[in-house]
């Protein structure tokens, strides 16, 4: 009876990877693995939110804490606190529709509760997820609590990056050197979740950022925006606005990283599917140049 329970558990988990093993060919995109942070379509409910990933033309998902996780209930989000029953039913949604999940968060203050810590690992690995996105509490013994969970679970975190906050100078992650400061002696699967256009607000060229991170960038959140510096720009179709998406490509290419690209359209919540379509097609088309 053990032996063929464990068979149906190892069955179950068929197509979820972890940290050590690549994401499959099922997941790319062209030549990079790439879906929506699912933060995109955030008005709706997780299922319904997988399903416009998928008819989008997105191969992956990445999840974010606090999303509703059906229509019928306002009060339950999918994240680490969820039952195992609720997660079957995004676990069967995402085998489904052929997703592969590949991070979850913001994860805002990680680090600074241990036990709390250690539950959104254990959810990512129940989950199939190999990778915990964050902006993590600014100790060095948060980041001793996190690198500890990131080996016994083998599973990366990747440190977000939002804007610069012109009234919170204590906010620091929106620099690629501080984001880097952190992580380059620690463990290799502890890196950068690589926000394009929050760099671009922050007035920060892409291209010379992910120079900066070289070796540690883990996912990227995409974004084309229309104004460079400006806080409040807005999000355009894939090569067509002023964060210079070919270059930023091109330039992950050449160090070798191929993704997660992650679709993150932060307007026109209810209609945006037809725009990240757009998108994700025309990285379908996109060649990566990558200088010999």
């Amino acid at each position: 009876m053990i032996r063929y329970t464990l068979i149906a558990l190892l069955a179950g988990a068929a197509g979820f990877a972890t940290a050590a093993e690549p994401l499959p060919e099922s997941a790319k995109v062209g030549a990079f693995y790439a879906g929506c942070q699912i933060y995109t379509f955030k008005e709706f409910p997780v299922l319904e939110a997988l399903e416009k990933i998928a008819a989008s033309g997105g191969k992956t998902v990445e999840f974010f804490p606090g999303h509703k996780l059906n229509g019928g209930d306002d009060k339950t989000k999918f994240d680490q606190n969820t039952t195992p029953e609720q997660r079957a039913l995004v676990k069967a949604k995402v085998k489904e529709l052929g997703l592969t999940p590949v991070g979850f968060g913001v994860v805002g203050g990680l680090g600074k509760d241990p036990e709390q810590t250690r539950k959104v690992f254990e959810f990512c690995k129940d989950m199939g997820i190999g990778m915990v996105v964050a902006e993590p509490f600014e100790t060095k013994e948060a980041f001793d609590v996190i690198e500890g969970l990131v080996k016994e679970f083998d599973i990366k975190m990747a440190i977000h990056n939002h804007p610069k906050k012109p009234l919170d100078r204590s906010y620091k992650y929106w620099d690629p050197e501080y984001v880097l400061s952190w992580v380059k002696d620690r463990d290799p699967r502890m890196g950068s979740c690589f926000d394009i256009g929050h760099f671009v607000r922050s007035g920060i060229k892409p291209v010379d950022a992910a120079k900066i991170l070289k070796g540690r960038i883990m996912d990227s959140h995409v974004k084309d925006l229309d104004a460079f510096g400006v806080r409040e720009a807005k999000d355009q179709l894939w090569g067509t606005g002023k964060s210079d998406i070919p270059a930023i490509l091109n330039e992950f290419a050449a160090q070798g990283f191929y993704g997660p690209l992650d679709v993150e359209w932060e307007k026109d919540w209810l209609t945006s599917q037809p725009d990240v379509t757009k998108c994700l097609e025309w990285l379908k088309s996109f060649k990566p140049t990558v200088a010999k």
